[in-house]
């Protein structure tokens, strides 16, 4: 078996999972599904079945495939610096599309969110999952804190995502818990400070640093 096709083999079975759960309930599912919830689980939109085709590829498959060609049309060439943080990076992020497809696919069948916080806590899960590889991510146009400070300096780069990788740890660790210990009317609050928190803060540290580092 060649070696590529037995490194991508584990993501196309993952990605293979939604597809196959929604072939198997697809002539039991009514015509129209529930496509959206609010904060308190209840259905406030509704559509024709074929949007769960749509999540299907729009999430795990998408995401296979933009990880997939990035690397070879970056062109600093640094992610290949990566290695397997890479594809362990691209692990994550289709493992969570897919269960994230899984979901979608399972509450619109019920037609009930019973707890609108497992979400948030799926969320909380991948924030901290890609804080730990924040510090490994090499300076490029895809993926990361991408300012024009951090794309303009190397040492800004480093320092901001050492910075963003410990925000985002610590975020993803505070949703976890706001997530089990809070009803979501409160709850959603929380994650939205939260989230502003680790994506303003990287933001605005790159740009004092660079001028730190400018002026030095």
């Amino acid at each position: 078996m060649n070696t590529n096709f037995k490194k991508e083999l584990p993501l196309l079975i993952i990605i293979a999972l939604p597809i196959f759960y929604l072939m198997y309930i697809w002539k039991s599912l009514p015509e129209k599904v529930p496509t959206h919830f609010n904060s308190s689980g209840e259905i406030d939109s509704w559509g024709d079945k074929s949007f769960l085709i749509l999540m299907v590829f729009l999430l795990p498959i998408l995401t296979y495939v933009l990880m997939s060609v990035i690397p070879a049309i970056d062109p600093k060439k640094r992610l290949e610096l990566m290695g397997g943080k890479y594809n362990q990076l691209k692990f994550i992020l289709v493992l969570f599309m897919s269960i994230l497809a899984l979901f979608i696919i399972y509450i619109s069948k019920e037609r009930t969110l019973s707890s609108p916080n497992i979400i948030l806590i799926l969320i909380g899960i991948l924030f901290f999952a890609l804080g730990n590889y924040f510090k490994v991510i090499q300076q490029n146009y895809f993926i990361g804190i991408k300012t024009p400070w951090t794309l303009h300096n190397k040492e800004v780069w480093k320092l901001t995502h050492i910075l963003a990788g410990k925000l985002w740890t610590v975020g993803g660790i505070l949703v976890v818990i706001f997530s089990l210990i809070l009803p979501i009317d409160r709850n959603k609050y929380a994650f939205f400070i939260i989230t502003a928190v680790i994506t303003i803060v990287p933001i605005v540290y790159s740009y004092v640093k660079f001028k730190e580092l400018k002026s030095e």
